[in-house]
């Protein structure tokens, strides 16, 4: 791999029990280990390894029922996840690496640290890895075919070609017309698994609705954010799913969850949505740039 043509590299590893399928963009220095979202795949991270440019090397993994990864039909979680990742870093003979987490990444890099401590130099959260529990009272998979309903239908959905799936994506507020771009675009177009015309989604229901529930267990996920010695940055987007919308993860949610972490710092991502704080600009380069520095100041 050639550190100053920046080209990223494809294949599969070992994780725990299943393999994993990855992206690797070279650069200098140890590599930063990356972790996506909940329907996502490792090309959520296209934009900050062009941003990186080669100052970092990027190893960004599709988790278990994503992407090219294995599929099995059970065993999900932030803890079945860490133990992939820690798997594939054994592979990669890697350890106290810089990790970054988008969304449900974030809770994955959180459990990681926590869990597989020698993993873990250093965590960067962005717009997840803080509890975000359930109202009181509420029938949590009633909640989760709330919130991820249309996530959900999409992933049972065919499409004829994959002019056709950004043509789905276009009008949807998740990716405005000022974000959309090669990013966006390389990330629908891996996004896409099978043949023409009957082409889907590559994300496993049955991963989504397991990994769901498990990021609403706060007690748990506090836990595990105090057992994290290493220092957490978290980057906030500073408006919700869409444009518009208030934070995920506003400065009161932030202040009161984070109080669980030993050495924590937050950040806020001006101009940014939950997804556009990765694959869009200013997100991009602010996340490649946070990560930078911070992982310079974790000695790696």
């Amino acid at each position: 791999m050639d550190v100053l043509t920046g080209r990223e590299a494809r294949g599969r590893v070992a994780g725990d029990g299943v393999e994993l399928a990855f992206g690797f963009w070279p650069g200098r220095g140890k590599p930063v280990v990356a972790l996506h979202g909940i329907t996502a795949s490792y090309v959520n991270f296209v934009g900050i390894a062009e941003r990186l440019a080669g100052r970092r090397p990027l190893l960004a993994l599709d988790l278990r029922g994503r992407g090219d990864s294995d599929k099995p039909d059970g065993q999900y979680g932030m803890a079945q996840h860490a133990r992939d990742v820690a798997a594939a870093m054994d592979a990669f003979d890697l350890d106290d690496c810089v990790i970054i987490g988008h969304s449900m990444g974030a809770f994955v890099a959180a459990a990681l640290a926590a869990e597989h401590p020698g993993k873990a130099a250093g965590v960067m959260l962005v717009d997840g890895g803080l509890p975000l529990p359930a109202p009181p009272g509420v029938d949590l998979v009633a909640l989760l075919d709330t919130v991820l309903g249309p996530q959900l239908a999409r992933l049972r959905q065919q499409f004829p070609s994959r002019e056709s799936y950004f043509d789905f994506w276009r009008p949807l507020p998740a990716f405005p017309a000022a974000a959309w771009g090669p990013w966006v675009e390389a990330y629908l177009d891996y996004d896409l698994g099978g043949t023409e015309p009957q082409l889907m989604p590559k994300a496993a229901e049955a991963a989504v609705r397991g990994d769901y529930l498990d990021t609403l267990d706060a007690e748990a996920l506090r836990e595990r954010l105090s057992a994290i010695k290493a220092p957490v940055l978290m980057l906030s987007a500073q408006e919700g799913f869409y444009p518009g919308q208030p934070p995920l993860y506003g400065e009161p949610v932030v202040s009161a969850e984070s109080a669980a972490v030993t050495r924590f710092e937050h950040q806020l991502v001006p101009d940014t949505t939950h997804y556009t704080i990765a694959l869009a600009d200013p997100g991009a380069t602010i996340c490649a740039d946070a990560l930078v520095e911070f992982a310079g100041r974790c000695g790696k």
